[in-house]
C-alpha cells in the first residue's frame, strides 16, 4: 500500500509523531525546522476549522492533526504536483476525512470554503522578498521560497478573507522582515497578539519570528520569551528536543 502511493524519486520520511509519515522528493521543497516550530506555536481549540495557506507537502495539517484530534483542515497549495504529494501523505496517514487538500491559489480560498468560515489559519510563506536576488532554482523551489506574484500583503489578505471575527492567524517569518509582516497584518484587520522570536543561540540576534494575530481584535501584544535552538556547545536545547520528539 505504501509503495503504491510513492512516485519515482519520492521518499517516505518518519515525522516521529504518533507514527506519522510524509512523502517528499529530494529535488522539491521539503519542510524545515520553521514548520515544526510553527506547529508547536499554533494554538487550536476542539472542533475548530483551520486553513493552511500554502501547505507545500502538507506538513502543518499533519502535525496539527495530532495537536487537536477533532480539528479539521482545508489546505491550499498552488503547485499541482505538491498538492498531489500532500494529498497522498494525508491518505497514507488515514487523515483524508479531516484534511482536505486543494490544488488552488490561496488568494481564491474563500471561493472554495467560504468567507469568514475558519476559526484559525496557519501559514509558512515564502521568505524571499519580491524584487530581491533570485537564485537559480527550479520552478517549484522558486515558488516555495520567494515571493513571485504573491506578496506578504496578498497572503495576509487571503487569510483574513477566510477567518471569522476573532479568528487567529499563526505565521512564521524572517525576523529582519517582522515589521513588514506586522504592517501587512494590520492592513488586513489582523491584530498581532502574540510574538515569539527564535534565536540560533542565546547570544545571537533572532532569525525567525512566530506571530499570532486575531481578526478584528483590539490592540494588545504579548511578547513571549525567545526560543533558543542550540546551546553554546552546538547541541539542541531541551525545549527544541521536546518540540521535535513529542509523543
Amino acid at each position: 500500500m505504501t509503495e503504491s502511493l510513492l512516485k519515482p524519486g519520492e521518499r517516505l520520511d518518519d515525522l516521529q509523531r504518533n507514527g506519522l509519515h510524509i512523502i517528499q522528493h529530494p529535488r522539491a521543497f521539503r519542510f524545515g525546522m520553521d514548520a515544526v516550530l510553527l506547529a508547536d506555536f499554533t494554538r487550536l481549540r476542539p472542533r475548530e476549522r483551520v486553513a493552511d495557506m500554502g501547505t507545500g507537502t502538507g506538513i502543518l495539517p499533519l502535525l496539527l492533526s495530532q495537536k487537536q484530534p477533532d480539528a479539521s483542515f482545508e489546505a491550499f497549495e498552488i503547485q499541482p504536483e505538491m498538492a498531489d504529494m500532500a494529498r497522498r501523505s494525508v491518505a497514507l496517514n488515514g487523515l483524508s476525512e479531516r484534511i482536505h487538500v486543494h490544488a488552488a491559489d490561496m488568494r481564491a480560498a474563500y471561493e472554495r470554503i467560504g468567507r469568514e468560515s475558519m476559526h484559525a489559519a496557519v501559514c509558512n510563506p515564502p521568505y524571499g522578498k519580491r524584487g530581491g536576488t533570485l537564485t537559480n532554482e527550479t520552478a517549484p523551489l522558486l515558488l516555495a521560497r520567494h515571493e513571485t506574484d504573491c506578496t506578504i500583503q496578498d497572503i495576509t489578505a487571503a487569510c483574513a478573507a477566510v477567518l471569522r471575527t476573532h479568528g487567529r492567524l499563526s505565521m512564521v517569518f524572517p525576523a529582519p522582515r517582522l515589521l513588514e509582516l506586522l504592517d501587512a497584518m494590520r492592513l488586513s484587520r489582523l491584530e498581532p497578539k502574540r510574538i515569539r522570536m527564535v534565536c540560533a543561540r542565546v547570544d545571537r540576534a533572532p532569525y525567525l519570528s512566530l506571530v499570532e494575530a486575531m481578526k478584528n481584535a483590539r490592540p494588545g501584544l504579548l511578547w513571549l520569551p525567545p526560543l533558543i535552538v542550540y546551546r553554546q556547545d552546538g547541541s539542541e536545547t531541551d525545549e527544541i528536543r521536546q518540540i521535535y520528539h513529542q509523543a
